[in-house]
């Protein structure tokens, strides 16, 4: 195994030279620096990960924590995390938390212990966050998609009271009045606000919000079975329903296919998120969609800047905007 002293020699250097060149620390001749490096790659030397984070007191690594790995939107939202993350030459360790505020406490504690240089996370319940009472000892942390009030964090969100409303706009102009709603839960943001969007568009278009149009899930598929079900069998039933995240789409879609009714003509679904399999049901289906990558890509410049310390006035929070994408006519037949 070839060692740094090896290449110390090669070069005819000292070892300290060969890790001040390794390690970036500059204060290293040109010409110098120069055969070092050739002495590295002819001998193919790897430096010791853990000696050199040692040195340069930073381990090169990220830690990601997300609710639900199973939901499209968050793998997405990675790579943009992950791309930008490795060309500024960190790499991620990624956990996932199942939406258990016991689980994240326990990974933001194993994260910190692997010392990690920062974190990107999308917190389960932004009211009981373990972020907001747990030690980090300073570690930049920058939020996805979920927003603690009146934290110090960093963060980047969607407006998703826009989505909403734009939705519900959509829905109302191509003629429906009887308008469900499948929710996510009200403690995170894209459950609360979305409903929000929601309750202002019929308000603005002085449509009645009914209550037993909506209903709460909690951005699983199951729910927008379960729910989208006891919407259909209401004896005044809706005749659009917006859902409000993919999964609960994908329970929404099945549970339309189960009751026996056609989409499009019974009953009509804008979902929030695209899917893959959005363009291939029939109707295709219009849907909000978000710039996943894009916040991703986001977040890791802002952690990085954070992570080479640079100070802000303020906890930052970039609020992107969704846009609709119409796939169908969505009208009442």
């Amino acid at each position: 195994m070839v060692t740094i002293k090896d290449v110390a020699k090669k070069a005819d250097v000292s070892v300290a030279t060969v890790s001040r060149v390794i390690n970036g620390l500059g204060g290293v001749r040109p010409a110098t620096e120069e055969r070092i490096r050739k002495a590295v790659e002819e001998l193919n030397y790897l430096p010791n990960v853990i000696a050199r984070s040692m040195v340069m007191k930073r381990t090169e690594t990220i830690g990601v924590i997300v609710p639900d790995i199973a939901n499209p939107f968050f793998p997405e939202v990675i790579k943009g995390i992950e791309e930008q993350a490795r060309d500024s030459g960190y790499t991620l360790f990624l956990a996932n938390t199942d939406e258990s505020v016991e689980k994240e406490r326990q990974l933001l504690h194993a994260l910190r212990e692997r010392r990690v240089d920062g974190l990107i996370v999308t917190t389960a319940d932004e009211q009981h966050s373990p972020l907001m009472d747990l030690e980090l000892g300073g570690l930049p942390v920058v939020l996805v998609d979920r927003h603690i009030q009146d934290s110090p964090y960093d963060s980047v969100v969607i407006d998703n009271v826009d989505g909403a409303y734009t939705a519900i706009k959509h829905l109302v102009t191509t003629g429906h009045t009887k308008i469900g709603l499948i929710a996510g839960p009200d403690h995170v943001t894209p459950g609360r606000e979305r409903t929000e969007g929601y309750v202002q568009a019929l308000r603005d278009f002085e449509i009645p919000a009914r209550d037993q149009y909506m209903k709460e899930g909690d951005f699983k598929e199951e729910s927008g079975y379960q729910l989208g079900k006891e919407l259909l069998s209401l004896s005044d039933p809706p005749t659009a329903i917006f859902s409000a995240n993919n999964l609960m789409t994908l329970g929404l879609l099945t549970c339309i296919r189960d009751q026996g009714r056609e989409l499009g003509k019974d009953i009509v679904v804008v979902g929030f998120d695209d899917l893959d399999i959005a363009t291939f049901v029939d109707p295709p289906l219009t849907v909000v969609s978000r710039p996943m990558r894009q916040m991703g890509e986001i977040a890791a410049d802002m952690l990085v800047e954070r992570i080479q310390g640079k100070t802000f006035p303020e906890p930052r929070k970039v609020i992107l905007i969704p846009r609709l994408i119409v796939r169908s006519p969505d009208r009442v037949e």
